[in-house]
């Protein structure tokens, strides 16, 4: 190579090496003078699911455990949380976040921050229960993941995707008061529920006759579980039971729908390309944000019916049959107390006509 073209390639590499800074600086620019609190207030709910107050009040509380910015180059909490908010509410991939006007950053920046939204989320979580009689409604939804890379069988649903069975307990607000995403897409929603510790400790409170959750057929009959009668005779005080039951249980079906609908990561077509601890933790973060959002009556966009139609395809049905074999104890105690409820509920009916 002679002195030219020495230095052409010298001077190549300078106007790359200035290039790239002015691009730098101009991302860092962008990015501090673009603000989505400028937005209106129904864009701003649109893109995040959160109002504007909603988001403050939420930074302001995760601001104590979340890093300080120390360099210029690193994020405010508020472009953090938005960050997170943002694939929360599309399911978008991070290709196309990292893009979106307002936050102008790299997929790997994303990616770190929404691991880090939704463990402090998930620490600023307090679960309530109260144990008087229906507790709540309970059942369980598939949240697609990728194939994970150790125990792939135990993710693999019925439906021959891969995924969480996420197990979920509202109340009759549509607040989620319980969540278990712990459990891969092959366990069956009665599995999860067994092994669950609330179960037990349902079972050894002194009182836990009359109080109970209601399931659907996917769930064993027990004394703190109520399903619903299959082929009830008509007219009977068994079809009064299960249509009440029906009634008050479509409020579980109800709040997934409304979950997905608020954060459509969630969506069983969309798939989350995370690991299913990554995938657990995403899946509880989007369900305080739920709670937030119920409480202070936030709107939100219902499901077009493209997406309720590949939810419907891809719903795993987890009917389950159970024989009333004497040997069965706890099958035993749950057709007693069911009778019971069945017969107060016929009772008032009667009372009440």
């Amino acid at each position: 190579m002679n002195a030219y073209e020495i230095f052409e390639f010298l001077e190549a590499d300078a106007c790359d090496s200035r290039l790239k800074n002015r691009q730098k600086r101009r991302r860092m620019m962008l990015r501090r003078d673009c603000n989505p609190f400028y937005l209106s207030e129904a864009e701003f709910v649109k893109r995040y699911r959160l109002t504007k107050p909603l988001v403050r009040k939420l930074c302001d509380e995760l601001r104590p455990l979340m890093k300080d910015t120390k360099k210029y180059t690193d994020l405010p909490i508020e472009t953090k949380i938005l960050i997170a908010l943002s694939f929360y509410a599309t399911g978008s991939y991070q290709c196309l976040i990292g893009n979106n006007e307002g936050h102008f950053m790299a997929q790997q920046t994303v990616s770190s921050v929404i691991a880090q939204s939704e463990t402090e989320l998930k620490q600023n979580f307090i679960q309530n229960f109260t144990y008087t009689g229906m507790l709540g409604c309970i059942d369980c939804t598939q949240v697609a993941i990728v194939r994970p890379a150790q125990n792939e069988e135990r993710f693999y649903s019925r439906k021959h995707y891969h995924s969480l069975n996420v197990q979920l307990i509202c109340d009759a607000e549509m607040q989620i008061i319980g969540v278990d995403a712990s459990h891969g897409g092959a366990s069956h929603d009665s599995f999860i529920w067994t092994n669950h510790p609330l179960r037990t400790h349902l079972e050894e409170l002194r009182n836990s006759d009359s109080i109970w959750f209601l399931g659907d057929s996917g769930y064993p009959l027990r004394k703190t579980m109520m399903i619903p009668i299959l082929e009830a005779a008509p007219g009977s005080s068994e079809e009064h039971y299960t249509n009440l039951h029906v009634r008050a249980r479509n409020i579980i079906e109800r709040t997934i729908g409304l979950l997905k609908a608020r954060f459509r990561c969630l969506l069983v077509h969309r798939v989350l390309h995370y690991s299913p601890q990554v995938a657990g933790s995403i899946i509880n973060a989007c369900v305080i944000l739920h709670n937030i959002c119920n409480m202070a009556k936030t709107p939100v966009q219902q499901l077009s019916d493209e997406d309720v139609s590949k939810e419907s395809q891809l719903r795993v049905n987890n009917a389950l049959s159970e024989q009333p074999h004497r040997s069965n104890m706890p099958l035993q105690q749950g057709i007693i107390t069911r009778n019971f409820l069945v017969q107060q509920l016929w009772e008032r009916r009667n009372l009440e006509s």
